[in-house]
């Protein structure tokens, strides 16, 4: 998820967290903190094809390469 534009998820404080998007943390905590790499693999392969009409190969790859070099997932 690209940062910014109201998409930065929020710190304890309310103040915009740089490193993680709205939809994943939100008042300094995970907001699914049982998500596995996997399973954010799955969702995000599952989002681009839905939504942005990636096709099924492509949306899997982009995920893989990108998702697991995320801070969360180090």
């Amino acid at each position: 998820m690209p940062l910014g534009n109201g998409f930065y998820g929020t710190q304890k404080d309310d103040s915009d967290s740089a490193e993680y998007c709205t939809f994943c943390y939100q008042s300094g905590s995970f907001t699914n903190p049982a998500l596995t790499l996997q399973g954010m693999i799955d969702l995000s392969t599952k989002h681009m094809m839905s939504e942005l009409k990636f096709d099924e190969t492509r949306a899997h790859e982009l995920a893989s390469s990108v998702i697991p070099t995320l801070k969360r997932w180090q």
